[in-house]
């Protein structure tokens, strides 16, 4: 346990889900964000007389496609972003909409699959079936970065081609 959260309420108690409904809906309907302050542990920092402190903005936002306006308004802000698919679900409409945002918007992306016991627990899969179901995720995020960026490609092929007949 990080001393924060008892053993007990890990799971249970959503910090950054601070509406009635959200609590009980249990999904993010509205950003809200925390700052978390974290700093070096000095074991790892041998000779080094000062000792870094980083400060994170964590921004919380809804991953459901209804709350589009949220998630745009929360990437403008950011400088890096995880996205989080659950495992189950697998790569949503949603999912590609935000790695579209954040490609337009220059922001960097971390993937996060989440929910991987439900692999095992509810499905039911063996290791090889459950492994193959993550590759398929990958593949399939994979497949949406390589898109947006043939898109942009030609979008500057086209530019280029335009500018040419212009001149």
């Amino acid at each position: 346990t990080n001393g924060i959260i008892s053993r007990q309420s890990a799971g249970k108690i959503r910090y950054m889900d601070s509406r009635i409904d959200e609590q009980e809906r249990q999904i993010t309907m509205k950003s809200s964000s925390i700052a978390l302050q974290w700093r070096e542990p000095l074991s790892s920092m041998a000779g080094c007389e000062a000792n870094p402190t980083y400060m994170v903005n964590l921004i919380d936002s809804p991953g459901h496609v209804d709350f589009t306006s949220e998630v745009s308004t929360a990437a403008r802000l950011a400088d890096g972003a995880l996205v989080v698919v659950d495992v189950v679900e697998g790569v949503a409409a949603q999912t590609r909409t935000v790695l579209r945002q954040a490609w337009r918007d220059r922001v960097k992306t971390c993937l996060l699959l989440n929910k991987v016991d439900r692999l095992i627990v509810e499905l039911e899969l063996t290791p090889l079936e459950a492994y193959q179901k993550l590759v398929k995720i990958l593949e399939q995020v994979n497949a949406v970065n390589q898109q947006l960026i043939s898109e942009d490609v030609m979008a500057k092929d086209a530019e280029a081609v335009d500018k040419e007949a212009a001149a």
